[in-house]
């Protein structure tokens, strides 16, 4: 690996900024000082006016490999997380096929080691059928065991009170939860259809998955979790009423924590009209109120780590009428501009959001030597630079082609991504010979 040494950056790190170098050497930061004289470095970079911060690393992905070839994969989505300035993800077990055995989950890996730009990890997935399996599993092999109580297909929809109960006691890691309340949904789109036949638009989305649907599924879980002392992360949170779920303390007194997503944080549903299903996602993007809750709830302990839940379907599936529309949309290539902007615009102080885009992550996960900006671990970094970028100028790299943000402009750019000393990011290009490493989970 070469060395990097990065000079004059404005570091963010652990609730502080300060001027300083970073010297990077064998995928390591091996020095953080005011000055580094005397390096001899292979790549030097001048980062003068720009943050150097801990590459966000991403809880919620799903890359669709394998099984959808036409929306993506872990080459060409890895490809646009280190332009949006994620460094290392973990993807979700719905694929095709699912990630429910021990086989699957090393198919997973191998495709990873082969193809992956940034570092990555892989949640397991919980069914009707492999609950044994599921038990038995190492914590150690796993980022976390993903249920969904809700609104999935296939045998991955787990909502029999019984296989709850044994798996809320069994599991032997972190359980990430999907809460949407599917009887609540079915009955909302009832009543649409009664309206509008199978002419339902998009904007009904957030009527037919309503905030009763999601804390009805939310409490549910919380519930079990506290009965059965279940390590829970509850995924994607969009309403204001479930935040009162969730403790407002520190992340290492907690055994229940909450997960946001940038689309929940960045639009809301008077963004239905000129984007229709191309915001269509699962939990759905609801009012302002809830929006602005859901920021707020971001500068306090109650909201732990900002996510991506990138889900990519093709224009031509997106295009359909809503009824046939897949939820999901694409979101990494743009992460960490977006989630500037509520930097610039006085939201959230950008130590608050590399808390919970990477430090919190790496603790909340258990990810050793990752997720900080500290001497002896591993380089994963990104330098942003306050500059407009406009979407539309920049090429889309995941396998879909296209944006929710397109026709925006942000007001800062990554100019650089180092995904474990490698520079994955650089001068508009990426290099296609870096490869990501597997995260390790230390439990």
């Amino acid at each position: 690996m070469s060395s990097v040494l990065i000079r004059n950056a404005r570091l963010i790190n652990e609730g502080c900024e300060f001027d300083a170098d970073l010297l990077v050497s064998n995928g390591r930061i091996v020095k953080i000082a005011r000055s580094i004289e005397g390096e001899n470095a292979t790549v030097e970079i001048d980062a003068k006016g720009q943050w150097l911060l801990p590459g966000m690393i991403d809880d919620q992905v799903h890359f669709r490999e394998p099984g959808a070839p036409a929306k993506g994969s872990i080459h060409t989505e890895s490809r646009a997380a280190v332009v949006g300035g994620i460094t290392s993800f973990m993807d979700m077990p719905n694929t095709n096929p699912a990630t429910l055995t021990l086989e699957a989950l090393a198919d997973k890996k191998r495709r990873a080691a082969i193809n992956s730009v940034a570092n990555y990890g892989f949640h397991f997935g919980v069914s009707r059928d492999n609950l044994d399996t599921v038990a038995a599993l190492n914590p150690c092999e796993v980022a976390g065991v993903k249920v969904f109580m809700g609104a999935s297909t296939g045998n991955m929809l787990v909502d029999d009170p019984q296989i709850l109960e044994r798996l809320f006691a069994g599991v032997p890691t972190i359980l990430l939860a999907h809460c949407e309340h599917t009887p609540s949904i079915d009955a909302n789109a009832a009543n649409l259809r009664e309206l509008f036949g199978e002419r339902i638009p998009p904007a009904a989305h957030p009527m037919i998955r309503n905030a009763e649907a999601c804390y009805r599924s939310s409490s549910l879980a919380v519930e079990l979790a506290k009965r059965h002392g279940t390590r829970l992360h509850v995924l994607h949170l969009t309403t204001e009423r479930e935040l009162a779920l969730f403790e407002d303390k520190p992340l290492a007194q907690k055994r229940i924590t909450a997960e946001v997503c940038l689309h929940h944080l960045l639009f809301d549903d008077r963004d239905y009209p000129s984007l229709g299903n191309l915001i269509k996602c699962n939990p759905a993007i609801k009012s302002q109120a809830d929006r602005d809750a859901l920021r707020e709830a971001l500068n306090s302990n109650r909201l732990d780590v900002i996510g991506s839940d990138h889900a990519p379907h093709t224009r031509e599936e997106k295009q359909r009428p809503y009824s046939q529309a897949p939820s999901g949309l694409p979101l990494v290539q743009h992460a960490l501009p977006a989630l500037m902007e509520l930097v610039a615009d006085g939201v959230l102080p950008i130590t608050t959001l590399v808390a919970k885009t990477s430090h919190r992550v790496a603790d909340l996960f258990a990810i050793p030597d990752r997720g900080y900006l500290r001497e002896g671990y591993w380089a994963d970094l990104v330098l942003v630079e306050p500059q407009t970028m406009k979407v539309d100028r920049q090429p889309i790299l995941s396998q879909c082609g296209w944006t929710p943000f397109a026709g925006r402009s942000f007001r800062h750019r990554v100019s650089v991504t180092i995904v474990s000393g490698q520079i994955a990011w650089r001068e508009g290009r990426v290099n296609e010979g870096c490869r990501g490493l597997a995260l390790r989970f230390m439990r």
